[in-house]
């Protein structure tokens, strides 16, 4: 099975996978409508928190317990591993440890020089996020394009893709656990509140205040920015992915499709496309 990991500033994501399905057909027929739990292949997957503090060893020990969860031992299990990672000390410290602990599973890290399948027509490419260009990836696998991706996690992030398959370029806003943090650390009157969805969209309080400005907030961004997108994308399928969108998403008029694991599905595609080599 093929072990992927989506290390974000904040969450790292793990899925387990069949290493490929046999064809589209079975892509399709172990796919799923939003809320469905068994998506795009995957046996297992796993939300840990990103610490950068964590040594090559110890990334080794959390693999090797979490499968050891489902009763499963990774070294008989595992027989690839995908990586993307916004944190680049992290992607060094797990590459030690693929090397150290799992020297004959292929590994495969997104970035310079790994295959996609999709042209960057970003200015430099070299600067579009792996977890951004995994996404794309998932995403026009899944609906084909155009389609713009909103990642909903520690960032909020907006990616275009067109009918060819193209990856244009997108937006980057500050996520909501960002602007919260910012507004209870520069409002002194103001404390930090569970994100919940409130009574109504007029607070009537200050928690139910800054539940709605967060919560419909956020969703009338993604709505204007797909707006703004598709004037120059085109008409687009949307679909949102990331931590936070089963939350948001379901709160917008222009999301379509929510699909928290996109960023896996991408990976497990790329790595498919470069494993071989």
């Amino acid at each position: 099975m093929l072990l992927a990991l989506d290390v974000g500033n904040t969450e790292t994501v793990v899925g387990l996978y069949r290493e490929s399905l046999d064809s589209e057909h079975e892509q399709r027929r172990v796919g799923y409508a939003i809320g469905d739990e068994t998506s795009h292949g995957f046996f297992h997957r796993w939300r840990l928190s990103t610490d950068v503090a964590r040594t090559p060893d110890e990334h080794a020990v959390n693999l090797t317990q979490l499968l050891a969860l489902e009763g499963l031992d990774i070294v008989e299990t595992v027989t690839g591993i995908v990586i993307s990672s916004s944190a680049p000390q992290v992607t060094g410290d797990l590459r030690t440890m693929a090397a150290r602990w799992f020297s004959d599973i292929p590994l495969v890290v997104l970035g310079p020089g790994i295959k996609s399948g999709m042209s960057i027509l970003y200015d430099n490419p070299r600067e579009v996020g792996a977890d951004r260009i995994a996404d794309a990836v998932g995403a026009y696998d899944l609906f084909g394009g155009p389609t713009i991706v909103v990642d909903l996690g520690t960032a909020t992030t907006f990616d275009a893709i067109n009918d060819k398959g193209e990856y244009l370029g997108g937006a980057i806003v500050p996520g909501v656990a960002i602007s919260m943090e910012a507004l209870f650390t520069q409002a002194a009157a103001l404390r930090s509140v569970e994100l919940l969805e409130p009574r109504s969209v007029i607070g009537r309080s200050t928690v139910e205040s800054i539940q709605s400005g967060v919560l419909y907030g956020y969703a009338a961004q993604v709505d204007g920015m797909c707006e703004r997108i598709e004037r120059e994308l085109g008409n687009a399928t949307v679909v949102a992915t990331g931590g936070l969108s089963m939350l948001i998403a379901p709160h917008t008029s222009r999301v379509e499709h929510i699909e928290p694991w996109l960023t896996l599905h991408g990976l497990r595609l790329i790595y498919e496309r470069n494993a071989a080599r």
